[in-house]
């Protein structure tokens, strides 16, 4: 599946900008991801019905393949798209985030 996003990655040596999410919205997404995310990836997001969701098993990821995954979801897996909820931003803060090792609530 990876292969089918490499395109959205950052050429090498560019960093991508980080999103600006203000602190209401941060703690609205942390609680989103630990709990919705959380009740397939763990609540620690350690795995469950989905894959742990850690720094160590995202390594080599690019955060634009992230993204892409969270907006569009898996076809062919129990992993929805989130982008009636989520704005690209959004995503882009919780994949940065995931890489980056998540925040507690």
């Amino acid at each position: 599946m990876l292969a089918s996003c490499t395109g959205l990655a950052a050429p090498a040596g560019q960093a991508q900008a980080q999103p600006a999410i203000d602190r209401a919205d941060r703690q609205r997404l942390i609680h989103l991801v630990r709990q919705d995310c959380g009740s397939c990836h763990g609540l620690r997001l350690n795995g469950g019905l989905g894959p742990a969701l850690t720094p160590e098993t995202l390594a080599g990821k690019p955060p634009a393949y992230l993204e892409h995954v969270i907006l569009r979801g898996l076809p062919g897996t129990a992993m929805p798209g989130w982008q009636r909820m989520l704005a690209p931003d959004e995503a882009a803060w919780i994949a940065a985030r995931l890489l980056k090792g998540f925040p507690e609530e």
